[in-house]
C-alpha cells in the first residue's frame, strides 16, 4: 500500500514543524510549505520554498501536486497594533497568510480529496478578541465560517474540517520582537503550551479515531479560557 500523503504549511519551526515531525512518524509522506528554508531531514519529507501571501506563487508551487489525504494550514504570524496606529500592510498579508492561503489549498486538494480525507486549520485562542490584536484575531475568527462550511459541504463524501485553536504556545513567534510590546501571559497550568501537544491534537483529528468529528474548534489553552 502506497503511504497517505500530506500536505503542511508552515514545517520550518513551531507547530507546523511539530505536526510534520508526527505525521512522518508514523508514516506519511510530507510536502511541506514555507517560506523559510527547510530545516527537516527526512526521506519522506518534500520541502517547497514558497511565499504563501503571494497567490500565483502558491498556485505554482501546489501544481505539482497531484492529491494529499490531509492538508493541515499551520503558517502563521502575528502583528501587533492599538487602534489608530494599525498597519493596514501588515493586516492584508496576515489575511492573505492565514485566511486566503488556507482557501487557496483547500480549493486545489479538497475536490479530489477521497473518504477519510482530512482538513485541519490551526486557528488561536485569541480568534474571540484581544485588545490591540484586533487583524490577527479578525483573520483566525475567519477560519471557523471557512471551517464550518466546508465541513458541512465535505461530510457527505467523509471528509472531515477542523480547526486546533491553541493557547500561548512555545514557538519562535512568541519571542518575535515584530508581534509587539505586548508579553505572552502564561495559561493557569504555569508554562506554554508545547508544539507537541498541539502536534498530538492535530493528529488525532487526523486518525481514523475522529472521523465522527467535523465542522469544530477545539481549544488548547492550558486553561486560559476558563
Amino acid at each position: 500500500m502506497k503511504p497517505p500523503v500530506a500536505l503542511v504549511t508552515g514545517t520550518s519551526s513551531g507547530i507546523g514543524a511539530a505536526i510534520c515531525r508526527t505525521l512522518l512518524d508514523q508514516g506519511f509522506r510530507v510536502h511541506g510549505l514555507d517560506r523559510a528554508p527547510a530545516k527537516l531531514d527526512h526521506a519522506s519529507f518534500h520541502p517547497v520554498a514558497v511565499e504563501l501571501d503571494d497567490s500565483d506563487a502558491l498556485r505554482q508551487a501546489v501544481a505539482g501536486i497531484d492529491s494529499v489525504d490531509v492538508l493541515v494550514h499551520a503558517a502563521g504570524f502575528m502583528r501587533v497594533a492599538t487602534l489608530g496606529a494599525g498597519d493596514m500592510q501588515a493586516a492584508a498579508s496576515m489575511w492573505a497568510v492565514h485566511v486566503a492561503a488556507a482557501m487557496a489549498l483547500a480549493e486545489h486538494f479538497a475536490p479530489a480529496m477521497r473518504a477519510g480525507g482530512r482538513i485541519v486549520l490551526i486557528g488561536s485562542r485569541t480568534a474571540s478578541g484581544a485588545a490591540g490584536r484586533g487583524a490577527y484575531a479578525a483573520s483566525k475568527a475567519a477560519l471557523t465560517g471557512l471551517a464550518r462550511s466546508w465541513a458541512k459541504e465535505l461530510a457527505p463524501r467523509g471528509i472531515t474540517v477542523n480547526i486546533v485553536a491553541p493557547g500561548a504556545t512555545d514557538t519562535p513567534m512568541l519571542a518575535d520582537p515584530q508581534r509587539g510590546h505586548v508579553p505572552p501571559q502564561k495559561p493557569p497550568i504555569g508554562r506554554f503550551i508545547a508544539p507537541e501537544e498541539v502536534a498530538a491534537l492535530a493528529a488525532f483529528l487526523i486518525s481514523p479515531a475522529a472521523s465522527a468529528i467535523t465542522g469544530q474548534t477545539i481549544l488548547i489553552c492550558g486553561g486560559a479560557s476558563l
